[in-house]
């Protein structure tokens, strides 16, 4: 129910099931075309020119962070701009071992494949993908018990490109067979502007730059939610018989759909109330949290709290989930000032500092 909450929402960085056409359209197919992550550019154009520069196939690449943020998007770029064949699949999608058997032979030269969610791999699936990674080879068991063989089966000179939003939840053997480890990080508003502007001209709207920064500013710095938002802008202006996107359109836009220049909505504004007013500002246990607003403990680890935290509104401390006073102030409620246990409970105990 809460997955399916968290679908509905115009804010969610993942991609809805009835916007993957929309989504694919306004994806960059290019290095050139891509806006945003300037460093990680940097080193992938070095890794392709050196790549071809050898004559190989384009080491192992981990793309990690928030979801949105282009993860797949570079997986593609990657694949055009070595004019190589992509193959997407995803970690819950490779269940057996003769999956991931099947997606590796029918692999060619220089084929990129994507996995995304890469962390939900089970063991025995990785296991099986470290000799494919590093020697370019398959192990089959053939047979049981004492007359079992191991049976190796040469493989096609490919890349994997693997996506995650929890880095930690890779196993070391894995991570490391990776080449590269690039984190994608949350834009800037001067680039999610420019993102919108290149997606205005692909989707033929007239907007105005100010209206443009003004999405921006409100798309929790995630290019996935700057075009969803641009898109539902764009309807609006529509019904309204309006030819150009301006701010005033904008404006109206976002205050039929409870979403503030900050980028929070309803949902965001939930949590933090609910803490402050139930839990006096916290801390309070993430299931708890969770079970208070009903929503899923998931969907409040990898989608609501990273924007909070990146706009210092809450913070995680070894007790639990706390409203720090800029949280109160985006509130408008007065810090608690009649609770001395306040600063205890956001630090972390003598005894807690003697363990680190």
């Amino acid at each position: 129910m809460a997955i399916k909450k968290e679908q509905k929402r115009i804010l969610t960085p993942k991609l809805k099931k009835d916007e993957k056409e929309a989504d694919l359209s306004l994806r960059p197919k290019t290095l050139s075309q891509f806006i945003g992550q300037k460093k990680i550019k940097e080193n992938l154009k070095i890794l392709i020119q050196a790549a071809k520069k050898r004559k190989e196939p384009l080491d192992h690449v981990l793309l990690y962070g928030p979801a949105g943020l282009g993860k797949t998007t570079l997986a593609q770029v990657l694949a055009k701009e070595m004019n190589s064949n992509i193959r997407i699949t995803s970690g819950p999608s490779i269940d057996k071992a003769g999956d991931l058997a099947s997606i590796l032979t029918n692999l060619e030269d220089e084929d990129i494949l994507f996995i995304d969610e890469i962390h939900r791999l089970n063991k025995n699936i990785e296991e099986i993908l470290y000799p494919a990674m590093e020697d370019f080879a398959l192990d089959i068991i053939v047979g049981k018990g004492p007359a079992a063989k191991t049976l190796r089966l040469d493989l096609p000179k490919f890349t994997i490109v693997g996506a995650t939003i929890r880095i930690g939840s890779i196993s070391n053997p894995l991570r490391d067979r990776f080449g590269g480890h690039f984190r994608l990080d949350f834009y800037q508003t001067a680039d999610l502007q420019k993102i919108i502007l290149r997606s205005s001209k692909v989707l033929k709207i007239d907007i105005e730059k100010s209206a443009a920064k003004m999405i921006a500013k409100s798309s929790r710095r995630t290019p996935r939610v700057a075009n969803r938002l641009l898109r539902r802008i764009r309807d609006f202006a529509e019904v309204k018989n309006q030819k150009i996107i301006t701010p005033k359109i904008v404006e109206k836009s976002l205050k039929m759909l409870e979403i503030d220049s900050k980028g929070l909505d309803s949902a965001d504004r939930k949590i933090l109330n609910t803490i402050i007013k139930k839990f006096s500002g916290g801390p309070v246990g993430l299931d708890t949290l969770a079970a208070s607003i009903g929503e899923d403990v998931s969907n409040i680890e990898d989608v609501y709290e990273p924007f909070l935290m990146r706009l210092g509104f809450l913070k995680r401390t070894p007790r639990g989930r706390v409203v720090t006073k800029n949280g109160f102030d985006y509130m408008g409620i007065p810090l608690p000032e009649d609770d001395p246990d306040r600063k205890q409970k956001i630090s972390i105990s003598k005894n807690q500092r003697k363990l680190l």
